[in-house]
């Protein structure tokens, strides 16, 4: 009797970019993921330097934007994920990056 084996690996990026309005993530396996970035918006409000400094974590399996303080995941990208970050914490974000204190 012949088995087949299926291994699956998970979705891990190998590069990321920022345009004006889209979020393009390059994976290892060759695909590329585009996305809408209004789905996050704290990449939204930050600016092209902030957006062009990531990290990648867990051998590509996730995201980080440090002076953005967002962490996305590859597998939350495939699965079509926007942020679900709530309106408040956004906010209380945005005014702490105008500097005005937050209530």
């Amino acid at each position: 009797m012949n088995s087949l084996t299926v291994v699956e690996r998970e979705a891990a990026a190998s590069e990321v970019s920022v345009t004006e309005d889209e979020l393009i993530v390059s994976l290892v396996d060759g695909r590329r993921i585009s996305v809408p970035l209004a789905w996050y918006p704290r990449l939204l409000h930050g600016t092209m330097e902030e957006r062009n400094e990531y990290e990648l974590m867990g051998r590509g399996t996730g995201i980080h934007w440090p002076k953005l303080d967002e962490d996305l995941s590859v597998s939350g990208l495939l699965k079509g994920n926007p942020s679900f970050e709530s309106e408040k914490s956004l906010q209380r974000w945005l005014d702490q990056r105008a500097g005005r204190p937050h209530e």
